[in-house]
């Protein structure tokens, strides 16, 4: 097989030419590919399981099954599942037997943005994968629990790729000028604001880059500085600057605007983001986590409103999609505001986190066993709904040799007024089961 890499273009975006031939070139994700990480000992080895490669845009996913491929000397096949159907995939099956019959070579079938194909097309691969016909490489952005058949899941390893840092971003930018422009000087300053633009994605660091140089090489500029930078690609960086500290600053305003119950300030950041550019589904899901962090119980509603927003701008786009977004962010504005949910969920996580595993208590287990029922197991369970009110009062849900834990605190505002009067009822209900006890 010819190598992958070896017809690149002379004129081909600069993000092609510099892309990794081998391991040590490969900048980034150290924690799959240092010495003796599963992706590294899985190259090296030549034993390529099927897998899932999860990530955000730019981290190298199409890179690394291109060398995947060329390690072991297999055909390499590469879909779009933004632009591939049912055929096409007929077609690479067709493809991977020709050249198992004509060579005895394997196949690595790549599907980038594997989330986009929907499930009857998921499970067009199962039958190929499971017979081993080929080597199954997915990637995606998405979380594949969610967006991935479970079936082709469980038959695939999951590797996750994580946004390049800073100091990655740095080698790469230095990389690119002495390829590009190994004689113009730059400013600290400006490399400071291109390696927060590019927002761990190398490629748009090199195609940035690539038009920064481009720009500076033919105005004659030795040196590339801030008044440079400003005047020729101002409005880009303005405009587009996520992972700036004015995005997140931005950001910032938005949530501490709804927070605050201001739908108007809200609205407004919410709208000067969208005019600059910024992913809408970003920023759905910042709504949702505002939904989540600060309304909680007070109301429920505001949750299941913000996720609604970002199902109606996947379907509509924009602008009837940002309208969605915007009636959502007014809606968590003017909401009763409680963070007592998500103060409990911290708490309770820490907890859990420094304490030791407790079995669960004999009569909270499940029994579907005679074993297990002559074990005990579910005897003297209080069943809540044949108990006054449907509660069990009294009944202990923790582990034995622990005490009862209360970290949920409702608020009195919005329906967690009525929660906290609950909560209060049964309280009082379980003092008084303590007592006859």
């Amino acid at each position: 097989m010819a190598d992958l890499f070896s017809n690149i273009e002379p004129h081909a975006p600069l993000a092609e030419r510099l892309r990794p031939k081998t391991l040590d070139e490969v900048v980034g994700q150290s924690h799959l590919l240092g010495p003796g990480k599963p992706l590294r000992m899985a190259f090296e080895s030549g034993r390529l399981p099927s897998m899932i490669l999860w990530g955000p845009p730019g981290v190298g996913k199409t890179t690394l099954a291109r060398m995947m491929a060329n390690s072991v000397d297999a055909e390499f096949i590469p879909l779009s599942a933004v632009l591939s159907g049912v055929k096409d995939i007929r077609e690479a099956v067709e493809r991977a037997q020709h050249t198992l019959q004509q060579s005895g070579r394997r196949t690595i079938l790549f599907v980038d943005e594997v989330h986009r194909f929907n499930k009857s097309q998921q499970d067009a691969f199962l039958p190929f994968v499971e017979s081993g016909l080929f080597t199954f490489i997915g990637a995606t952005t998405e979380n594949p629990s969610f967006e991935v058949n479970s079936a082709l899941l469980s038959r695939a390893q999951v590797f996750v790729l994580k946004a390049l840092n800073e100091d990655e971003l740095g080698q790469l930018f230095e990389r690119a000028r002495q390829q590009e422009a190994a004689e113009l000087a730059v400013d600290a300053e400006v490399k400071e604001q291109v390696l927060a633009y590019a927002d761990g994605d190398a490629r748009k660091l090199l195609n940035f880059v690539e038009q920064l140089f481009n720009a500076a090489l033919g105005a004659g500029i030795p040196k590339l500085d801030l008044e440079f930078l400003n005047s020729t690609l101002s409005s880009k960086l303005r405009r587009f600057d996520k992972g700036g500290e004015e995005f997140y600053d931005q950001i910032s305003a938005l949530h501490k605007s709804v927070r605050g119950s201001n739908p108007d300030a809200a609205l407004y950041w919410l709208l000067r983001m969208l005019d600059g550019g910024a992913d809408p589904l970003y920023l759905g899901r910042r709504i949702v986590r505002m939904a989540v962090e600060d309304i909680g119980l007070a109301d429920p509603r505001a949750q299941t409103m913000a996720l609604e927003a970002c199902q109606i701008y996947e379907r509509l786009g924009s602008p009837e999609g940002e309208l969605a977004l915007s009636n959502a962010v007014l809606y968590l504005a003017v909401a009763a505001k409680s963070n007592a949910a998500y103060m409990a969920y911290n708490k309770m996580k820490a907890l859990v986190g420094q304490d030791q595993t407790r079995p669960v208590p004999i009569h909270l287990r499940n029994a579907p066993t005679k074993l297990m029922k002559e074990l005990g197991y579910g005897k003297e369970y209080r069943y809540a709904h044949d108990e006054p009110e449907a509660y069990a009062a009294g009944e202990q849900y923790f582990p034995d040799n622990m005490q009862p834990l209360r970290v949920y605190e409702p608020t009195p505002r919005g329906l967690e007024g009525k929660i906290g009067e609950k909560l209060a009822h049964l309280r009082a209900l379980d003092q008084q089961a303590k007592k006859r006890g």
